[in-house]
């Protein structure tokens, strides 16, 4: 059975290009168009598609005053359409903590017949990966303050170093993780989040102006600061490094220029693993394909804990999959559980005696 696509745009040169690369996909259908976001709402009703591709940038209703109506009258799994500019990277993270699923990115540069080039391979990789993934309002909502699990909490131990990967649907994640931090956090953390290089400097600063911990964007190699979250460039690699006398860094590098994901999760879990070794703890959450199963094998070799987000939270349950299945996780969670872990590991407020069991 194809999926079902519903395309909003205000340019018809923009709809009949999306339109192109949805069609020359046969598991992908096109069910509709719309001009503008009162347009796209009734159209959602009306539908009822599987995704929805959404511009931000509309008359009469713009694409997150339109998602927001969405989101609350119809949920339904959308992918919104980027501007690759600072503007464009802020209404992104905005979309993804209302409840948009991913976004590709629409390089002004490019508006002419190469777009399809260079946009349609991102597109309809995330179109079939969202719609085999959950809208905000399928994943289970947390009734009550979370208590992470006693055993998880005391194999983790006091680690010297937080490394994180993410992907799709990774952003709301991080922030609930990164707000439980404790105030005096002592080790500093690590982000890989799938994002190009505007999207994650936007990121960053969001999270530096809702989060307790300062949060850096890491566009270039440097010390790692304890009690600092360093968010990785995007579409570069960041790795962990030690020096001879056993500080901290973080390199950021091209190679391997090859991955297909940049920052790569393995990179940062493999050069923790070798850097820090059992001292390290790791968290895998949502996102599309298996980047970071790699890292994480080397993590379980040199003896450091990993936690994973579980299925039934994750808007595709890709990278944390193999890590659960090969049960290199100590625990699969819900954001909510995995925060509460984390503070309590990282406050080092856990009483053994209290956590037998």
């Amino acid at each position: 059975m194809s999926i079902r696509v519903l395309i909003v745009d205000d340019s018809d040169f923009m709809r009949k290009s999306i339109a192109r690369m949805i069609e020359s996909d046969p598991s992908l259908t096109v069910v509709g168009f719309a001009k503008d976001g009162l347009e796209a709402v009734e159209q959602v009703k009306k539908l009822k598609p599987d995704v929805v591709t959404l511009d931000v940038e509309m008359p009469r209703l713009d694409g997150l005053s339109a998602l927001r109506r969405i989101m609350d009258e119809c949920p339904t799994k959308v992918v919104m359409c980027s501007t690759m500019t600072s503007k464009g990277s802020k209404e992104a993270i905005e979309a993804l903590r209302i409840g948009a699923v991913d976004f590709v990115t629409k390089d002004a540069s490019h508006i002419s017949l190469k777009i399809e080039e260079v946009l349609k391979e991102d597109l309809l990789r995330k179109i079939k990966a969202v719609a085999q993934g959950r809208t905000r309002a399928q994943r289970p909502v947390a009734s009550g303050p979370a208590a992470p699990p006693p055993s998880a909490v005391r194999k983790l131990g006091r680690p010297d170093l937080v490394v994180i990967g993410s992907s799709t649907g990774g952003p709301p994640v991080l922030e609930t993780l990164i707000k439980a931090l404790p105030a005096t956090l002592p080790q500093p953390v690590v982000v890989a989040q799938h994002m190009p290089p505007v999207f994650t400097e936007s990121l960053a600063t969001r999270l530096d102006e809702l989060c307790t911990s300062p949060v850096k964007h890491a566009d270039r190699s440097c010390p790692l600061e304890p009690g600092v979250v360093h968010i990785i460039v995007g579409g570069r690699h960041g790795r962990i490094v030690a020096s001879a006398g056993g500080r901290l860094g973080l390199e950021i590098s091209d190679e391997p220029v090859e991955a297909l994901f940049k920052p790569s999760v393995n990179e940062l879990f493999s050069s923790a693993a070798r850097a820090v070794g059992e001292r390290t703890l790791a968290v895998i959450c949502t996102g599309m394909g298996d980047d970071g199963l790699l890292g994480a094998r080397e993590l379980a070799r040199a003896g450091a804990p990993i936690l994973a987000q579980d299925e039934a939270s994750c808007v595709v349950y890709g990278m944390p999959r193999g890590v659960v299945e090969e049960k290199l996780a100590l625990a699969a969670m819900p954001p909510e559980l995995l925060a509460a872990t984390l503070n309590r590991a990282l406050s080092g407020v856990a009483a053994h005696a209290k956590l037998a069991g």
